[in-house]
Order: C-alpha cells, then structure tokens, then sequence
C-alpha cells in the first residue's frame, strides 16, 4: 500500500522557521502533484501548498495566509518534496500532511478530496 512519509516537524517559536519532508518508498514523488495540508486543532484539514509534477514545470500554489512565509520544492534526487516554512505564527499550529495527486495529472490542488496516499502527518507547534 503505498503511503507517503512526513518528518520534520518540532516546536518553534513565533518567528521561526521549520522544514518539513515529505518521502516515499517505491514511489517516484516527480510524477506527481505534491499537496501539503494540515489539520490545527478543532479544524477541519485544509490545504496549504502545492507543487505540480516535474513534467508539468514544478508549479507552486498557496494558500493567501502562507504566502511569502511558506515555500514549496522538489529534490528529485532524494525523491523528497520539502515545504520551507519562516516566520511561523502560533495559528500555523497543526499537524502537516503531504499526499499526491488521485488523477495522476501532475496538477495543483488545494482540494483534500484531490490527493491520496496520504501519510501519518508531522506535528507544528509554533508556540511562545
């Protein structure tokens, strides 16, 4: 069953910054639609950014609250997609997500209901 593997999370203050990975075994995350969503609590899981496939150039797409702040990318090399995330507010508290793409098209999304293969999530907390 494939399923993707999220890591990089801690507890960071306001104004920080944290990296998160998202990784896979026997899937080449390149071919895919990478969307990262996270889930803070008493919410509902939302997206918060995207990168297309590599062969659809590796576009990014964000939410308007992250923007400036969170940055996605590819190391196709290690087979890794990262989301760079600067100064940190404490609503950024929540427990991240990276899933791929369901209709193989290598397109952005911010839609849950779009991605699949989703992993056991890496715990934010952004806290004083």
């Amino acid at each position: 069953q494939a399923q993707l593997v999220e890591s990089g999370g801690g507890l960071v203050q306001p104004g920080g910054s944290l990296r998160l990975s998202c990784s896979a075994s026997g899937l080449t995350l390149s071919y895919y639609a990478i969307g990262w969503f996270r889930r803070a609590p008493g919410k509902e899981r939302e997206g918060v950014a995207c990168i297309s496939a590599a062969a659809t150039n590796s576009k990014t797409d964000y939410i308007d609250s992250v923007k400036g702040r969170f940055t996605v990318s590819r190391d196709n090399t290690k087979n890794t997609v990262y989301l760079q995330m600067d100064n940190l507010k404490p609503e950024d508290t929540a427990v991240y997500y990276c899933g791929t793409d369901i209709m193989g098209w290598g397109t952005c999304s911010m839609a849950q209901r779009d991605f699949h293969h989703w992993g056991q999530g890496t715990q934010v907390v952004v806290s004083a």
